[in-house]
C-alpha cells in the first residue's frame, strides 16, 4: 500500500511538473511563430503585393496641372450654389480620410441628396473603374459627373461651367500655365483632367506597407494574427491587391441576399439581369476612418461591417476573436499620418 502511494504521488508530480512546463513554454493565442510569420509574409505579398509609389497616368502631370487641379478641388464655385467643392463630400482636410463621414451626401440645393455613400478619393486612382456602380472608367471621366449632377453639385451645363470659371483671372492664368500653348484652355474636359491630376497626387501609405516591403515589425502580434485571419476566412475572395479591393465587381449578398433589395448597382449601368446588386468591391484602405460603410452607408461601425459581410458573403459567422483580430489588421491600412490624427499635405 505505502509503495501504491509512493507510486501515485510521483506520478502525480511528473504530471503536475509537466503542465507547469508546458503552459510557460507556450505560445500565446495571437501569436505566431517565427515560421508562420514568414509564411504570412509570403502570402501577403502574393495576395496583395506593394502598392506603388505612383498612380497610372501621374508620370504626366506637371506640376502647373496637378495646382490647377488642386484649386478646383476646393472651389465651391464648381457648384450651383456656390456652397459645394469636390472637397465638401470627399474631405482630404482636417485629418479626414478623403469623405464626409455621412450615410449619403447632401447636395447644393437644400433637401437633395444622393443615392449612395461617398468612397474616399485616397488612392482611388489606383481602382480600376470609379464610381460603385463603375460608370466611369477613370479619375478624369469621374470628376465630370458630380459638377452636373442634379443632386450633387447641380451646375446646369458643361458650358455655364466654362462660363463661370472663364470670368476669374485666376483661372484664366492657372489654365494657360497647364495647358501651354493650347488655344481657349478653360474647357470643362480640361477642367477635369486637372482635378484627375490633383487627384493622383492622393497617395496613402500604412504600416502594412512598411510590413510588406521588408519591416516585419511593422504589424503588431494581433495585427498579424489578423491578417492570417483575414486570409483563411477567406475575405480575400474579393479584397485582393494593393488596395484590398479595387479591382473586382462582386455580388453584394453572394451567400444571402442583403438587406437593401432598392439599388440593383452595377444594372443600373447595363441593364444586364446578371449584374443585380453586382458593385465594385469597395478598396479597404484607411477603412477605420470612413465609416459608415456600403454602398447606402447602412453599417454604421467597422464591427457591423465585418460581421455583414462575413455572413451574407462568406456564409460565416465570426468568433469574437476573428472580429477583433480582422478590425485590429484592418487598422493597420490606415495611412500613418492620418493614424497620428496629422492631415495629409498632397
Amino acid at each position: 500500500m505505502k509503495k501504491l502511494f509512493t507510486i501515485l504521488s510521483v506520478s502525480l508530480f511528473i504530471l503536475v511538473s509537466c503542465g507547469g512546463e508546458k503552459e510557460d513554454a507556450s505560445t500565446p493565442e495571437s501569436q505566431l511563430s517565427p515560421e508562420a510569420k514568414t509564411e504570412l509574409l509570403n502570402r501577403a505579398k502574393q495576395i496583395f503585393g506593394a502598392l506603388p509609389d505612383v498612380m497610372p497616368g501621374s508620370e504626366n502631370d506637371t506640376p502647373e496641372l496637378v495646382a490647377l487641379g488642386k484649386t478646383l478641388y476646393f472651389d465651391t464655385r464648381l457648384s450651383a450654389t456656390g456652397t459645394q467643392s469636390c472637397n465638401t463630400c470627399h474631405d482630404v482636410t482636417n485629418g479626414i480620410a478623403g469623405v464626409d463621414n455621412k450615410k449619403v451626401s447632401p447636395g447644393a440645393i437644400d433637401g437633395k441628396e444622393g443615392t449612395r455613400n461617398s468612397p474616399t478619393v485616397l488612392n482611388s486612382g489606383f481602382q480600376f473603374v470609379q464610381f460603385w456602380d463603375g460608370r466611369s472608367p477613370d479619375l478624369k471621366d469621374q470628376a465630370k459627373g458630380p459638377i452636373l449632377n442634379p443632386v450633387e453639385m447641380a451646375m446646369p451645363s458643361e458650358k455655364e461651367v466654362e462660363k463661370v470659371i472663364g470670368a476669374i483671372p485666376e483661372y484664366q492664368d492657372m489654365f494657360s500655365k497647364a495647358f501651354p500653348g493650347v488655344k481657349n484652355a478653360i474647357t470643362y474636359d480640361n477642367l477635369a483632367h486637372a482635378i484627375a491630376a490633383f487627384e493622383r497626387k492622393m497617395v496613402s501609405k500604412s504600416r502594412f506597407d512598411d510590413y510588406i516591403n521588408g519591416n516585419p515589425t511593422a504589424l503588431n502580434d494581433q495585427e498579424l494574427t489578423g491578417l492570417k485571419t483575414f486570409i483563411d476566412v477567406g475575405c480575400i475572395t474579393c479584397h485582393t491587391g494593393p488596395l484590398f479591393g479595387g479591382k473586382m465587381y462582386q455580388k453584394m449578398g453572394l451567400i444571402k441576399p442583403y438587406s437593401n433589395d432598392k439599388d440593383f448597382g452595377r444594372f443600373d449601368v447595363t441593364k444586364n439581369e446578371a449584374d443585380k446588386f453586382i458593385f465594385k468591391v469597395s478598396q479597404l484602405r484607411n477603412i477605420t476612418l470612413t465609416a459608415p460603410y456600403f454602398h447606402d452607408g447602412a453599417a454604421q461601425s467597422l464591427d457591423e461591417a465585418i460581421k455583414v459581410m462575413a455572413d451574407i458573403n462568406l456564409g460565416k459567422q465570426l468568433t469574437d476573436k476573428e472580429l477583433s483580430d480582422i478590425k485590429a489588421f484592418l487598422k493597420a491600412l490606415t495611412d500613418k499620418d492620418l493614424e497620428k490624427g496629422i492631415a495629409k499635405q498632397f
